[in-house]
């Protein structure tokens, strides 16, 4: 699986390693991904999601439902 947030869309992102010689050599930023599971109770189920810690933020201060309901607008699958 790709490391991309479904709630924020946050994606990998490229630079360069530069070493003490400062060589420069390609790297990649990943973002911070978490498996996690909620209880929606607008579906009455349980919707398992691939999110950032910002993500969890977000589901936090807004309601899982509010996230929901803009993922599903967007077109989104859960």
């Amino acid at each position: 699986m790709s490391a991309h947030c479904q709630v924020t869309g946050k994606a990998p992102s490229f630079g360069r390693r530069v070493s003490h010689s400062h060589r420069r050599t390609s790297r990649r930023f990943n973002p911070n991904i978490q498996a996690r599971r909620y209880w929606v109770p607008s579906l009455g189920r349980n919707v398992r999601l691939r999110v950032s810690t910002t993500g969890i933020k977000i589901i936090d201060k807004r309601g899982i439902d509010a996230v929901v309901a803009d993922m599903l607008a967007r077109g989104e699958k859960l």
